[in-house]
């Protein structure tokens, strides 16, 4: 697909809310810890109760924005594309270690937890509260231009789905373009900046090439949105992995970005604003559709 120039942004606002484990960092398996697949409740003096979901939340799918001022301008996207978002985590994953600390495939033989709780700010903004608040925000602006959005969880309080069916729901939609959207929870000293993984060495066509050049025009429209690239992991800002469930198991162009590392004091104070998130979302979207494009 032909490359295109970053889009201007326009500003937007909007609020929202973020818990604890490193999500990417160096190129090893993540830690998983703990999740959540239901709702609890509980009452004083009551055993909590607990609705067990199905395995696989239904994914989310939208062609409407949700009810916040966006605005986008560049060039005409093809009519029919389609978009999935992954946002990392879930919020009740920390309830649930059972479910997500089951094995699953995670392509080129490995085995990995099914998901992980995520990192989080030294506030404790957690980092599925960011990836899940970031994903309504990138929808809002891709559907404004008539891109169709798939989202691989409906809601922030459920558990999973784990990393295999992740990228399976990529797969199923035929996707265009499949994003991941994280924050990392580094604690070496001066790691900071984002960073764009992507599937290496590839193991089939969508890994290669386009999953690269998305990766490039994400790459470009964060740079472009005044993000810094990572200082500890990747070079100029793309980081190739072999370990990744989501990427492995791609068979549609696929990348997953860390927009930072939340343990970094500055940067932890963007990721934890709306405004801030914004500014991602806006950078991230720009990249979508330099792609689509």
């Amino acid at each position: 697909m032909p490359r295109r120039p970053p889009l201007r942004s326009l500003a937007l606002t909007c609020s929202v809310v973020l818990a604890t484990a490193a999500c990417g960092g160096a190129p090893v398996a993540p830690a998983a810890t703990s999740a959540v697949t239901t709702t609890v409740t509980t009452a004083s003096a009551t055993p909590p109760t607990t609705t067990t979901p199905p395995p696989s939340p239904t994914p989310a799918t939208t062609t409407t924005p949700p009810a916040v001022p966006t605005t986008t301008t560049g060039p005409v996207v093809p009519a029919g594309r389609v978009v999935v978002l992954d946002p990392g985590h879930n919020g009740g994953n920390a309830a649930h270690p059972e479910e997500i600390n089951k094995p699953v495939p995670a392509g080129r033989g490995q085995v990995k937890a099914c998901n992980t709780t995520g990192t989080a700010t030294g506030a404790g903004y957690p980092e599925h509260a960011f990836t899940w608040d970031l994903a309504q925000r990138v929808r809002a602006l891709l559907t404004a231009r008539g891109v169709r959005v798939v989202l691989t969880r409906p809601d922030d309080t459920g558990v999973g789905p784990c990393v295999d069916r992740r990228a399976a729901i990529g797969n199923e939609a035929a996707a265009d373009a499949v994003v991941s959207l994280h924050a990392d929870g580094s604690t070496a000293a001066g790691a900071r900046g984002f960073h764009i993984a992507h599937s290496s060495p590839p193991l089939n066509a969508a890994q290669g090439a386009p999953s690269l050049e998305l990766a490039g025009d994400l790459r470009d429209a964060l740079v472009g949105a005044g993000f810094p690239t990572s200082t500890y992991i990747g070079t100029a800002g793309l980081s190739p992995r072999n370990d990744l469930a989501g990427l492995n198991l791609a068979t549609r162009p696929s990348a997953l970005i860390e927009c930072g590392n939340m343990r970094d004091p500055a940067e932890a104070a963007t990721l934890s604003s709306p405004d801030g998130r914004q500014r991602y979302a806006e950078g991230i979207a720009n990249g979508i559709l330099g792609f689509l494009g």
